[in-house]
């Protein structure tokens, strides 16, 4: 559905008598230079992206990567507009998963027109604050273009954080003295720190390219505001990769933790057994039934028996006590 559409002048909403869903009347509404037309559209449906396809005269290849969705970012030129995809990104922490959307951009000369699928990055919000700021949006559709993707970028570094969070305990877990299993959380945030790199690493060539002013259709003046998306953005790349570093780490040292307490717990069952096997060797050598053999008949033989079994015990004891088996 269409969320909300206006016209912007000299940065500021000019207020129209006719519904959202009115494009035509709206686009009828750009009578300046300068002018230009937002529409914003929740997952639509054929019928509704086909009266924008018409209204905009957006290019159907374009209109058909917006309604399926489940595109990669990406930045293409279509003759008169541009089409732009990007990746929205929200954590939830008590799954550890990284949740995505998708907004897809289409910008114009005098407008631009976002399609939003799945919960992340509330686009309203990202209006509401543009229009608190005319000496930016009066810049045109590349000024909205901006506050899209920085608004997306952020929450980009608050996924990032959150991740940093669960790395740290990871580790931790990893090298604290408990016996803890780790492997499975660690498969589980390598997966979703690369979901975060597929929204991330693509996105970097095309943010670079507007913050030099190398796209047409977005004026060279909101390439200082693009700079500071993209430095964004290479910040939360360059976490993802030394999260994705330290994961890796990580899962190593557990497997080194486990062969560890392996070998351990072997060596406590090793001095274990010998306690055992010892007493017993003793007790199966006086438990013959040969009628030569020597403290038979000897009074002291049943107590010697079993001072040599304690005597061993405890000689193996403090031996494995000092080597640390046991």
């Amino acid at each position: 559905m269409i969320v909300d559409s206006a016209v912007y002048r000299n940065g500021i909403r000019v207020p129209l008598d006719c519904k959202a869903e009115d494009l035509h009347e709206i686009r009828a509404g750009i009578t300046e230079p300068g002018d230009f037309v937002w529409v914003g559209l929740r997952e639509p449906n054929e019928a509704e992206i086909e009266d924008v396809a018409v209204a905009f005269r957006l290019h159907p290849l374009a209109v058909e990567d917006a309604v399926s969705a489940h595109q990669r970012p990406k930045l293409e030129h279509y003759e008169g507009s541009l089409f732009i995809t990007l990746k929205t990104l929200w954590y939830v922490d008590e799954h550890d998963a990284v949740e995505t959307g998708e907004i897809n951009i289409f910008l114009g000369p005098d407008f631009i027109v976002t399609v939003r699928h799945g919960d992340g990055a509330n686009l309203h919000d990202a209006r509401l604050r543009l229009e608190e700021r005319p000496s930016v949006l009066a810049l045109g559709p590349g000024a909205a273009l901006y506050a899209i993707t920085d608004l997306i970028v952020d929450e980009y570094e608050v996924v990032a954080a959150a991740l940093e969070d669960d790395v740290d305990e990871i580790e931790a877990s990893v090298f604290s003295e408990r016996r803890t299993s780790d492997s499975a959380r660690i498969y589980t945030l390598k997966r979703e720190i690369a979901e975060v790199r597929r929204a991330v690493l693509p996105l970097r060539d095309p943010m670079r390219r507007f913050s030099v002013g190398q796209v047409p259709g977005v004026p060279s003046d909101a390439s200082y505001y693009f700079r500071d998306v993209a430095d964004h953005l290479i910040r939360v790349s360059e976490t993802i990769d030394s999260l994705d570093v330290l994961l890796s780490a990580a899962f190593e040292a557990n497997l080194a933790g486990i062969s560890v307490q392996q070998n351990e717990d072997m060596r406590r069952i090793s001095a274990g057994v010998a306690l055992v096997v010892v007493p017993t060797l003793i007790a199966g050598i006086y438990g013959m039934n040969f009628h030569y053999m020597p403290e038979l008949d000897w009074v002291w033989g049943y107590p010697m028996a079993l001072g040599l079994m304690l005597l061993s015990v405890t000689g193996l004891w403090v031996f494995f006590k000092r080597s640390g088996w046991l």
